[in-house]
């Protein structure tokens, strides 16, 4: 197997005058739960696209599990399942059924072990108990959660994933999370696109960062966040007041998002930044310094609250 199941090389495209993605250099090591993240209109979506062949690069080139695309795209895409933009099937079809019309499109299998490839599937998201059930009598999550499966009816060595926890109840977030380390676990690299950070941070070895059109960082989850100096958040219900007095200590980067305020520490002792917000008159709810969290990382490298979408 090759380093890296996907690599790009000054990957571009462009809509008329806009530039979508700009010179993008994508490395997602064989083997990784790779987290790819970005604001709306970041570009996400539309690299994805380009990395399974529905969208044409401007220029650059990709690599996909040691194959050039699209040159060798009939050889690669048949180790790839991908869940892109949700999942769209026969509304008036069962689960088990629109799995079946899928997996019969795949030339490449065996159809007198179609039945078990397909029951294999939905056991592995949870909807065997529900595979005769119509489509349309699906539920947001089960819907997902067929989409999923549609991508596992037959083995991968890579997988694509757009927002897979799209709808999902807690309880079935982390069955996915699960579902996603295993998969990780049996060899499979896996590509995840999301908004959700904390699962990102739980399920993701490592992590890429888009902001408009261009990669700003990339590498191991712990990488990414060493990369930023250490910080100290204050949660409270005056969080304005509070980033005054983080500001007036010498804090840099002082933002306010959510109901707390957050800067980077410099020579700031952590103690005093609680101490000074006390002497204010600032109720504490929460305090904590130390290494950002994603989402911190992710506001100081873009200057954006996260709101992910494509």
């Amino acid at each position: 197997m090759p380093a890296a199941a996907v690599a790009t090389s000054g990957l571009t495209k462009r809509f008329g005058d806009q530039v979508a993605v700009d010179t993008l250099d994508l490395l997602v090591p064989t083997g990784a739960v790779y987290g790819f993240l970005g604001p709306n209109g970041s570009g996400k979506t539309t690299t994805i696209r380009m990395l399974l062949g529905l969208v044409t690069p401007t220029s650059g080139g990709v690599t996909m599990l040691g194959g050039a695309m699209p040159a060798r795209v009939g050889e690669v895409l048949p180790r790839v399942g991908a869940l892109v933009e949700g999942p769209a099937f026969h509304p008036y079809l069962s689960g088990r059924a629109n799995l079946a019309r899928l997996d019969a499109a795949d030339r490449s299998t065996d159809p007198a072990t179609a039945a078990s490839r397909v029951d294999r599937a939905l056991d592995r998201v949870g909807l065997l108990a529900a595979a005769r059930k119509r489509y349309r009598a699906y539920s947001l999550g089960m819907r997902q959660r067929l989409a999923i499966a549609s991508a596992l009816l037959r083995a991968r060595d890579l997988l694509v994933l757009d927002e897979p926890t799209n709808g999902l109840d807690p309880q079935g977030t982390r069955e996915v999370r699960s579902l996603v380390a295993s998969l990780a676990d049996e060899g499979t690299t896996v590509l995840v696109s999301s908004h959700l950070l904390s699962e990102v941070e739980q399920m993701c070895s490592h992590i890429g960062i888009m902001h408009r059109g261009r990669l700003v960082v990339q590498g191991t989850s712990a990488e990414v966040r060493s990369g930023t100096a250490p910080e100290a958040t204050v949660e409270t219900d005056q969080p304005e007041v509070a980033a005054d007095v983080m500001r007036g200590l010498g804090l840099e980067d002082v933002r306010v998002l959510h109901g707390r305020a957050t800067g980077r520490l410099g020579g700031v002792a952590p103690e005093k930044v609680v101490a000074a917000c006390v002497h204010q008159g600032v109720a504490v709810l929460g305090f904590r310094s130390g290494s950002p969290s994603l989402e911190d990382v992710f506001v100081s490298l873009t200057g954006e609250g996260f709101d992910v979408g494509r």
